[in-house]
């Protein structure tokens, strides 16, 4: 099977952030950065973030002042040191406990919207601060009791952590490995329709959580033949992307279909169908995924390889 090199960064990727890990827990590093004119502060509201120029088709990530922060931060929601972006410490907020935040900030700070739908257009490194500030604040509200005695947990490590504060067990912030891959036989690639989009035309990648004590090579072959009945041989990493919708890395790769008979899993998949090149490059009757997505990569860069 021929490697399919990554053609470009994935959506997400690419951080300007410098993330500080050994000066977190300094409680004087810490507060000097709270304390800088030149922090800047990413507000999460109810897991969407604050933009300007979404509805025009340019999207900007909109970074707060300490000034301007100073409203949302007091809402009393959790923060976190994010680490430094060119000098400058970056934090991110939630404001999620206020009924509408915007009412909170200065007039033509733009609104909050789900980066999702414009993280492609985003200029670079700003779709991965936003997604970075959303996944950890997701973690950290959820995360309030401790998962090995029940006790209430209180933040530790700039909000990077959690420790327990009746048995004391830390807990640091959780990303769920998830394999997701490109099946391809005799010039065709094995796209499925899932029954998470039931209004929807999208076929899409095959992609499944890694369970505990499997390789991801496993974890590929498992999945597609759990979902198609598709047997799958050689496995080839390709590249991989942040999701934290709500928490996941998505583990991307091109593998060897065996098989050509396919049994489709109606717990996950609607339909699944062998797509030829020709089929891919336009879509009749079917969308594919969005352009932000990993499964969008895999699929673009198998077409360029014209083999």
């Amino acid at each position: 099977m021929m490697s399919v090199p990554a053609s470009r960064p994935n959506v997400y990727t690419g951080s300007p952030i410098d993330r500080v890990s050994g000066q977190r827990d300094d409680e004087d590093f810490v507060a000097a950065q709270l304390a800088s004119p030149q922090a800047l502060f990413i507000p999460v509201w109810r897991g969407q973030s604050l933009m300007k120029g979404v509805a025009e088709g340019r999207p900007e990530a909109v970074l707060l002042s300490p000034e301007a922060a100073q409203a949302v931060r007091m809402a009393e929601g959790p923060w976190a040191l994010l680490g430094l972006w060119d000098g400058r410490p970056v934090f991110a907020v939630d404001c999620s406990a206020a009924e509408d935040a915007l009412p909170l900030l200065p007039e033509g700070f733009g609104g909050f919207s789900e980066i999702r739908g414009v993280a492609g257009l985003l200029p670079a490194g700003e779709a991965s601060m936003l997604a970075h500030a959303r996944g950890l604040l997701h973690w950290r509200i959820r995360h309030r009791f401790c998962g090995v005695c029940g006790g209430p947990c209180a933040p530790r490590s700039a909000g990077n952590a959690m420790a327990c504060t009746q048995c004391g067990t830390q807990h640091f912030p959780r990303t769920d490995p998830a394999v997701i891959m490109l099946v391809v036989r005799n010039g065709h690639a094995l796209l499925g329709h899932s029954t998470r989009f039931p209004n929807s035309t999208m076929y899409s990648t095959l992609a499944g959580f890694v369970e505990p004590g499997e390789s991801l090579e496993e974890a590929v072959r498992r999945e597609v033949m759990e979902e198609t009945g598709v047997r799958v041989g050689e496995a080839r990493y390709h590249s991989s992307q942040p999701w934290p919708f709500p928490a996941s890395i998505m583990l991307g790769f091109h593998a060897e279909g065996l098989s050509d008979e396919i049994t489709v899993d109606p717990t996950e998949l609607r339909d699944a169908r062998w797509f030829s090149r020709e089929e891919l490059r336009d879509p009749q009757g079917f969308q594919l995924p969005r352009p932000d997505s990993i499964a969008r990569r895999l699929i673009e860069d198998w077409l360029e390889m014209d083999v």
